[in-house]
């Protein structure tokens, strides 16, 4: 890729800021400058990059994979009207390229995410028809039996839905915490089917978005997921 391309899909700018930075001599890649705009950049995997000295984050190209604990009180939105971007926690760089969360966390709700470039990985992983899990752990308000469990994997009526949705697994690890995965993606889903079983969600962590967990992570810590990985999971 061209390294002005390559700088501008890095987030560093207009194509004019770039071309400065590379005639002004201020980028180096894998320890060399870059003073030529007309030079190449290979894409078999992410480049150490610096500008001015300074060591900048970058993705792969053409895709990159994002696995982020969500924090609390964040929305999984570009243009956020009460909370900070969940987009926030990432470089700064990062902020003018264009990512996507594949689905969306409530403000309220913490845990896995997912953000991506890839809109066919996004839209393949969302999609109900390949079941994707989703393994939330659920604070309830009222205290929960294995009847409870049972009503939520038999399945639910929601408000304005004409079908049952079923929990694929429902477990109590207590009496006021339940493990429920989901295989579906419908708006609020888990708080409108413990609110159908009878119950109320005080608070809701995703351990677990398919098979990528955040049990080692801290508040607002991301990683890269490796593309073989992700290519394996779909």
């Amino acid at each position: 890729m061209n390294i002005i391309k390559y700088l501008q899909a890095q987030g560093l700018g207009s194509r004019k800021q770039c071309q400065n930075w590379v005639k002004g001599g201020w980028i180096e890649i894998d320890g060399e400058v870059v003073d030529d705009t007309k030079a190449e950049v290979s894409l078999d995997g992410r480049r150490v990059l610096k500008l001015d000295e300074d060591i900048i984050p970058t993705i792969n190209l053409p895709y990159f994979y994002i696995l982020l604990n969500k924090a609390p009180d964040t929305e999984t939105s570009h243009k956020p009207q009460q909370y900070p971007s969940v987009f926030s926690m990432l470089p700064n760089n990062f902020r003018d390229i264009d990512i996507q969360a594949v689905g969306r966390l409530d403000a309220d709700t913490t845990g896995a995410i997912i953000l991506t470039n890839d809109g066919q990985f996004n839209h393949r992983v969302t999609s109900p028809k390949h079941h994707v899990p989703k393994i939330y752990r659920v604070g309830l308000k009222h205290a929960a039996d294995q009847s409870f469990c049972d009503k939520l994997i038999k399945g639910v009526l929601l408000d304005d839905e004409t079908e049952t949705i079923a929990a694929a697994a429902a477990e109590l690890v207590d009496e006021h915490t339940l493990l429920m995965t989901i295989t579906q993606g419908k708006y609020h889903q888990v708080k409108r089917m413990i609110a159908a079983a009878g119950n109320r969600v005080e608070t809701l962590h995703r351990d677990q978005f398919h098979q990528w967990r955040v049990d080692d992570f801290a508040v607002g810590e991301w990683r890269f997921l490796d593309i073989a990985e992700v290519q394996a999971s779909v």
